[in-house]
């Protein structure tokens, strides 16, 4: 059996056109458990805290659950569930899940993870070049105690060598945020370029979809912290709570700043682009100018499971 190619088309939720990793990030959790030898099973009501946490730090921005991956990624055939009655998933139910429901590996693919640890390392890589921009990867993998040993990755498509250079040259070589450019023997340094939309959804390798940030906003931008607004402003998520007079100079000075413009002749950020960002990645809403508490976040409104999934 192919896991790596079963692994790949994982069927995915979907609706309006938002991404769903909670499939990927369950399996890469499941993963770094079974590196570890925690035991092949995971207990639903033990574990549930630790997947909320990871939909809620590399997942949409919407009100979600973990109870959903547990359940429904046993239709791909990599996962199962049992019930202390000896039955399978009750549902994608959390109180259901909760009295006692027990998820793992399907026997097949754990004994080839212990036959072939590499395996291992391929699946996430393949699940993290797939769903995640890469200025995430090394987080996810700290937060499900992965570590992913050396050798070639497998991964969906080869990404264009020459995008960081083609954007960070448009943009001569300063951050679009804060105006940050700085070298190091002539050579730019703390530079990035960063899909707007996501290399692992579509995101073309293209000005269109570039901007070049320097190391801290662009990781703030992939988390949703900062955004773009259609009128090439940038935003601030209001979830995010500045503790530092150096957070508020590094974050909250950025509210309502114009997005740097490509020099002359290159195209800036499609619209389409920008609004995708906006819808899947920022954490909205966006602070109003100038006002509200800076010393705390408010979530803003949600949309109702129901609708969501």
């Amino acid at each position: 059996m192919d896991w790596l190619e079963r692994v790949g088309s994982i069927r995915r939720w979907s609706r309006d056109g938002y991404r769903a990793p909670h499939k990927p990030l369950l399996l890469l959790y499941a993963l770094g458990r079974h590196q570890r030898g925690s035991g092949p099973e995971l207990v639903y009501s033990e574990v549930e805290a630790e997947l909320d946490r990871l939909l809620r730090e590399f997942g949409p921005n919407r009100r979600t659950t973990s109870a959903y991956p547990f359940h429904h990624l046993v239709s791909d055939g990599l996962w199962r569930v049992t019930t202390p009655g000896g039955g399978g998933s009750p549902g994608a139910s959390p109180p259901k899940l909760r009295d006692g429901a027990r998820g793992a590996l399907v026997p097949e693919l754990s004994a080839e993870l212990d036959r072939d640890p590499a395996l291992r390392g391929r699946m996430a890589r393949l699940l993290l070049d797939g769903n995640f921009e890469p200025s995430l990867h090394a987080d996810i993998l700290a937060l499900v105690g992965l570590s992913l040993g050396p050798g070639p990755g497998a991964t969906v498509q080869d990404r264009d060598p020459g995008f960081r250079a083609l954007v960070l040259s448009a943009y001569e070589y300063r951050c679009a945020f804060c105006g940050y450019e700085g070298l190091i023997d002539g050579t730019p340094v703390g530079l990035e370029a960063a899909h707007v939309r996501w290399w692992a959804f579509d995101g073309p390798d293209d000005l269109a979809n570039g901007l070049c940030l320097c190391s801290m906003h662009h990781l703030l931008f992939d988390k949703g912290v900062l955004g773009a607004s259609p009128d090439r402003t940038v935003t601030v998520s209001s979830r995010f709570a500045a503790r530092s007079p150096a957070a508020e100079r590094a974050v909250f000075s950025l509210e309502g700043a114009p997005v740097l413009r490509p020099r002359r002749g290159c195209p800036t950020v499609a619209d389409d682009h920008l609004e995708w960002h906006t819808r899947q990645v920022f954490r909205g809403p966006a602070r109003e100018v100038g006002g509200g508490d800076r010393a705390t976040g408010t979530p803003g409104s949600e949309r109702s499971l129901e609708e969501l999934w």
